[in-house]
């Protein structure tokens, strides 16, 4: 198969490299920015007279075809100033553009770019923000976060303060793609949800994929979160930073040849458990992380780029128990132009997610993991203004610890012992067009093929009939089936192989420039599972790959939006309707044991999910007063049937809510800026309460009351809302000196009220009545955050 995947390749280059030399006119080059050369991601470059236009890839790129003659090239880019040009053009020509920072950025909020050109793109379900947009927005103890700005966006919501992770259109957390620099990162999280891994001082773009997402990407359902990193300043030596009240960041950027190559090294750290001891309190909960990235200009035609991400966590309790986990990647990229009209990336990603905990009071340690190799190689073919080309291929090779445990110290009882690692290859080749059809009608589509191959393993469990799950007709319960047997296998063996097709495409029609209609349809297939039981993800949950007893998720996502600008893109209006089904989502059975299983097929089954509803984005771009409302109405329910008639299946079999289902979700933020010294800052979030459960009645053995509960998911949490506010103090004297600072002061939460994070029902001691006990995390929360570059 790959040498056929190998031919295709070829075929479409040649292809591409033939039409490409077909074209005369081609007006190709990089833009960046002026003061540090970075190149910048999603510029506009229009050419008015013929009302056409292009805008630049992730690395800065732009190659548009005209006819010969003379032109005014407008190029524009939210935050900076626009700039006209005229071009000559009788031959192939490559001109660079440097564009440079509006004097006040703050006055300018934007969730998508509002520019005609995106009412015409057929891209929908998308949105993006700046570095600039996120340290705007006020969260929890003053550190700007990247996870917590887009849960203001429609359709993505959270389970709950300090909550990992985050769902997007009543999708679990592990169907979220989260790309750093092309590398995936498995734990967004520090400190268990409170802070996110991203360094907002060294990012420079973060898209969020929620539907229409085009074929290069794979390998999960819900959405992609596709953050690049900044390129490092290769005209003047930069210094970022940041102090606040529980961590403080530190950013060094360079030349290491001016004007050809830069390097970033950027670091965070908390340091708010430095100060337990003066309460005589031993305990610890910190974290800290390294940001890094070269890239050097070869010539014109040739970069290349490493960057790298080190993170880790560490929560403990005394020295008696010492939880450690966190993320390395790191990336090798080389970026070729074959010509003005085709682009290419070849990337080489190590990514590793760790957890180790030590256990001093048991006397063990205990480490898991998932690695993955990744080699990714990605075309760009511009070759017509009406027909651009894109395609590549992506191989991943897996390696996943569950866990081993080892004795901390001579003295433990504990013996060593490992669970199986597992093994799988995924590799993967798309095809993905984007067309004007007509002025009005523009469309993108595509078609990824994928394939996943579970490798041998060490040992394997067989069951009679191939059956891990047996059903007890007597109890009406599931249980564990026991092995008949275990075999081994050499890695070169295969357990299961899986092939699909994914096959992708979105419409856009526009009317009068202003408005449009998109529609979308994506098939997406997930191959890796994340074994967790409980609402918000916890280190301790462990990857799995499909494999023999696992069956890969799979899933049909349908949108359908209106969008419209107002007074010249003052106002946007966007407006999706969605539905997506999902086929062999897991579910667990009634007391499954996740942690330390080495057969963790006795407690699955495969179900089914889906999810719809309708999102609401307003925008105002520009004035004093900008922001965006965002609501989003919808639906999240899984359900797992009997296999036969004679099975009940989980929860009867009905479908039920899911523990992201969220059916009210309203998010509103605002920006003002008063004048050249201050700026405020506003959120309001209100969401329905999330699914839990609660007892339905009670039984008593022994003097003991215990609680009975009904179907899963039948109640909720209290409705969940929250003000939060901040202003940001830009000093006078800033203007005259090279030290430029910024004070920003925050309240999380104004009114300061206590969301209940969850609700456990238990027994008192002194009435011997159950009784329900509400647990909070934030009530009010102050906080003070200081700035500088220089």
């Amino acid at each position: 198969m790959k040498g056929y995947l190998k031919i295709l390749i070829l075929g479409l280059s040649l292809f591409s490299l033939t039409i490409c030399a077909q074209q005369k006119y081609t007006l190709s080059g990089i833009i960046s920015e002026v003061s540090s050369n970075e190149t910048l991601i999603g510029v506009t470059v229009i050419v008015p007279a013929l009302q056409t236009g292009t805008t630049t890839n992730a690395y800065g790129f732009y190659s548009i075809t005209l006819p010969k003659g003379q032109y005014e090239i407008t190029v524009s880019y939210l935050g900076f100033k626009q700039i006209s040009r005229k071009v000559d053009l009788t031959e192939d020509r490559k001109v660079n553009f440097k564009l440079e920072e509006q004097a006040e950025t703050l006055e300018e909020v934007i969730v998508t770019d509002s520019d005609s050109p995106t009412i015409r793109k057929p891209q929908m379900s998308v949105n993006t923000l700046t570095s600039a947009n996120i340290k705007r927005i006020p969260v929890v103890l003053g550190e700007a976060d990247v996870i917590k700005s887009i849960l203001l966006l429609p359709g993505v919501t959270s389970a709950g303060e300090g909550a990992s992770g985050f769902n997007v259109r009543g999708g679990a957390v592990d169907q979220n793609l989260i790309l750093l620099d092309e590398a995936t990162i498995f734990n967004s999280s520090h400190l268990f949800g409170f802070f996110s891994v991203f360094n907002p001082d060294a990012i420079k773009d973060v898209k969020l994929y929620k539907g229409g997402i085009p074929a290069k990407y794979g390998g999960r359902l819900s959405s992609v979160l596709d953050i690049y990193q900044k390129e490092g300043n290769s005209k003047n030596f930069e210094v970022t930073g940041g102090v606040g009240a529980v961590a403080s960041r530190l950013l060094l950027e360079g030349p290491i040849k001016q004007d050809k190559g830069a390097f970033l090294a950027g670091g965070r750290a908390s340091y708010a458990h430095l100060f337990l001891p003066l309460f005589d309190n031993d305990n610890k909960a910190y974290f800290y992380d390294l940001n890094t990235k070269l890239n050097y200009r070869i010539n014109e035609n040739n970069n290349v780029f490493i960057s790298g991400y080190f993170g880790r966590d560490v929560f403990g309790l005394s020295e008696s128990f010492v939880n450690t986990y966190g993320n390395s990647v790191i990336n090798l990229r080389w970026n070729h132009l074959f010509s003005d009209k085709l682009f290419s990336n070849l990337s080489f990603i190590y990514s590793d997610y760790y957890y180790g905990l030590k256990l001093d009071f048991v006397g063990f340690d205990w480490n898991s993991g998932i690695r993955n190799f990744n080699v990714k190689y990605d075309f760009k073919n511009y070759i017509s203004n009406n027909f651009q080309l894109n395609y590549g291929l992506n191989e991943i090779y897996y390696k996943f610890n569950p866990g081993e445990i080892e004795p901390s110290n001579s003295d433990s009882g504990i013996v060593a012992d490992k669970l199986i690692d597992k093994f799988a290859n995924e590799f993967a080749v798309y095809v993905d067009i984007e067309q004007l059809i007509s002025p009005k009608l523009n469309v993108q589509y595509g078609l990824r093929i994928s394939s996943f191959i579970r490798l041998g393993q060490d040992e394997l469990n067989s069951y009679k009939n191939n059956n891990p799950v047996l059903f007890n007709n007597v109890f009406q319960i599931y249980e564990k089936a026991t092995p008949i047997g275990q075999e081994k296998y050499k890695r070169s063996n295969r357990l299961s192989t899986f092939i699909n097709l994914e096959p992708r495409i979105s419409l856009a029609y526009t009317f009068a420039n202003e408005n449009s209609i998109k529609i979308s349809y994506n098939r997406m297939v997930q191959y890796l599972h994340l074994l967790s039981n409980t609402s918000s993800p916890t280190p301790l949950d462990v990857w799995t790959p499909s494999g023999p007893f696992i069956k890969p998720q799979l899933l049909n996502q349908y949108a359908l939006g209106y969008y419209q600008d107002f007074r010249e893109n003052t106002f946007t209006l966007e407006t999706e309707l969605f539905y997506k089904s999902i086929k062999n989502r897991i579910d667990y059975i009634d007391g499954a044991d996740l942690i330390a299983n080495n057969a963790i097929e006795q407690v699955i089954l495969n179900g089914e999910a889906k999810a719809y509803g309708i999102e609401i984005l307003l925008g105002k771009n520009q004035g004093r007063l900008t922001g965006w409302i965002a609501y989003t109405l919808s639906r999240s329910e899984q359900r797992t049937p009997g296999r036969n008639i004679l099975e009940t299946g989980i929860n009867g079999g009905r479908w039920y809510s899911t523990p992201y289902d969220k059916t009210h979700d309203i998010s509103i933020n605002t920006s003002y800026q008063l004048n050249n010294k201050w700026s405020f800052n506003s959120n309001f979030i209100f969401q329905t309460g999330q699914p839990t459960n609660y007892p339905v009645g009670q039984f008593e053995i022994k003097d003991l009351v215990v609680p009975i509960y009904g179907y899963r998911n039948q109640q909720r949490l209290p409705s969940y809302n929250r003000l939060d506010i901040s202003a940001t103090l830009i000093p006078d004297k800033n203007k005259d000196r090279k030290w430029k600072a910024e004070w920003i002061f925050g309240i999380y939460n104004v009114y300061n009220r206590h969301n209940a994070a969850s609700i456990n029902f238990s027994q008192n001691r002194d009435t011997g009545v159950n009784e329900a006990v509400q647990t909070s995390i934030f009530g009010i929360v102050p906080s003070v955050t200081y700035n500088f570059k220089f």
